[in-house]
């Protein structure tokens, strides 16, 4: 085949996959656009004040909200964080600078197979491990529930982050007689910094509408509470809770939740981002 027709076949080629790439990727963008208008539509009516700072109201009584819910998944996800967050960075640094051995393949198969389980399973596990011993639901054992979850994603992502570092850059660091744990701390980790951090937040995103190891778990709380050692209320929970009712006035204060939970996802995402960004500024200054 002549030159000129490789070259041509290949410019067609690139420009199809190129276009297929772009079309894709505007589907998504455009489901993501039409989910939050749908929200926005049904939902914004009925967030205000007394949305955001009253609890819920008894059965046949107008009004009311969710603030105790917010307040709620608030602790539970900063207690999932808290817990989640360090293990599986943990776990995914272990696996790339050092699992290369059979523990190593058994903590990768694990982490799959841990992230492929249904969240109810969790939930389930959760309630055994936490709420049978202590005798109560809680807002902690939400936050291991959660925080179980949130472990296999952010390992993976770790992990894959970390082995996109040029082994180059290692090597630089052993010549000049660094140790290894120190390089992974000083230079490799920084290094993946940016991808470690998407990693958490997908981690995050993921876990914080999940409805079904809260239910085994924090149970839900019609009232205030503070307290990590008791039942406390959540907005997929309250969300569910008001979205199988029959009533119209909690459809709608459903929808405000569902608006809310978006917004708390999408609002933390790009508070993380805004700092990080900032600081990678700050640093390159």
């Amino acid at each position: 085949m002549p030159k000129g027709q490789i070259s041509l076949r290949r410019q067609l080629t690139d420009r199809f996959f190129t276009g297929l790439a772009a079309g894709l990727s505007v589907i998504v963008v455009c489901a993501l656009v039409a989910i939050l208008a749908y929200l926005v539509l049904r939902g914004a009516g009925s967030l205000g004040w007394s949305f955001l700072t009253q609890t819920p109201k008894p059965v046949g009584e107008a009004g009311g909200g969710m603030a105790n819910s917010l307040i709620g998944s608030i602790m539970i996800l900063g207690i999932a964080s808290i817990f989640g967050v360090p293990v599986g960075i943990g776990a995914g640094v272990y696996l790339a600078e050092y699992g290369r051995n059979r523990l190593g393949q058994l903590v990768r198969f694990t982490a799959d197979v841990l992230n492929g389980v249904p969240s109810i399973v969790i939930g389930l596990v959760a309630y055994g491990l936490v709420v049978v011993p202590q005798r109560h639901f809680s807002a902690f054992a939400g936050g291991v529930a959660l925080a179980i979850m949130m472990v296999p994603t952010v390992a993976r992502t770790t992990e894959e982050m970390l082995l996109l570092v040029p082994h180059a850059v290692r090597e630089a660091a052993f010549g000049l007689g660094v140790p290894q744990w120190r390089t992974t701390v000083s230079i490799t980790i920084p290094t993946a910094r940016a991808g470690i951090i998407t990693g958490v937040m997908l981690a995050f995103a993921r876990v914080a509408g999940e409805t079904a190891p809260l239910m085994f778990t924090a149970f839900g709380n019609q009232f205030w509470s503070f307290s990590a050692n008791q039942p406390i209320a959540a907005l997929p929970l309250q969300i569910f809770t008001y979205a199988i009712t029959p009533y119209d006035d909690w459809h709608r204060q459903a929808w405000a939740g569902a608006l809310m939970l978006v917004m708390l996802i999408v609002g933390t995402t790009t508070l993380v981002r805004f700092v990080f960004m900032r600081r990678m500024l700050g640093g390159a200054r």
